[in-house]
C-alpha cells in the first residue's frame, strides 16, 4: 500500500531523506491553461500589452520560478536543474503552457515543472489583467515524468472542451 512520503511513522512532517538514492537523469513535463476572452487573445496577437509580449515574459518567469521551487515549497529539495524550458502557445480560447524540467540527481523534478507552468500562467494573468480580470487558470497538471525509483508516468490524454486549438 502506498503512503505519504513527507510524514514519518508518528505522523510528523519531514523532508524525505534521499541520501541513499542514486543520482539518475530525471525529467518532468507539466501543463497549465489560461482561459480568456477572444478580445484579450486578439490583443496578445497584436502585442498591444503595455508591459510587452506576455508569452515571452511568461516563459522567462516560468524558467526563473522552477529554479526557486525549494524556496516556495517548504519540503522540496534544492535541485541543480540541468535544463528548464517553458512554451506558451496561443489557442482558440486562451494560452496553453507546457514546461519541462530536467536534472540529474537523487530526487524528481515534478514540482519544478509544475511551479514553472503555474508561475508562467500567473504571469500571463498579470500581463493581461488590464484587459480582462476574469481570466481563469485551469488544467494545471503533471503530464509526464521519467527517471527515478518510481519509473515512468504519463497522464492519459483528455481533450479539453475549454480549449480548441
Amino acid at each position: 500500500m502506498k503512503k505519504f512520503s513527507h510524514f514519518d511513522d508518528a505522523g510528523r512532517v519531514r523532508m524525505v531523506d534521499v541520501t541513499a538514492k542514486p543520482a539518475t537523469s530525471r525529467t518532468a513535463v507539466a501543463h497549465a491553461f489560461v482561459r480568456m476572452h477572444k478580445s484579450t487573445l486578439a490583443a496578445i496577437r497584436k502585442l498591444e500589452s503595455p508591459k510587452g509580449n506576455p508569452l515571452e515574459i511568461a516563459r522567462i518567469a516560468g524558467i526563473s520560478a522552477a529554479k526557486r521551487t525549494s524556496e516556495l515549497i517548504p519540503l522540496c529539495h534544492p535541485i541543480a536543474l540541468t535544463h528548464v524550458d517553458v512554451h506558451a502557445k496561443l489557442c482558440k480560447n486562451g494560452v496553453e503552457i507546457v514546461s519541462r524540467a530536467t536534472a540529474t540527481g537523487p530526487t524528481g523534478v515534478e514540482m519544478e515543472a509544475l511551479v514553472a507552468a503555474s508561475v508562467a500562467a500567473l504571469t500571463i494573468y498579470d500581463m493581461c489583467k488590464a484587459l480582462e480580470r476574469g481570466m481563469e487558470i485551469t488544467e494545471l497538471y503533471l503530464e509526464q515524468k521519467a527517471g527515478g525509483q518510481s519509473g515512468e508516468y504519463a497522464r492519459l490524454k483528455r481533450r479539453s472542451r475549454k480549449r480548441d486549438k
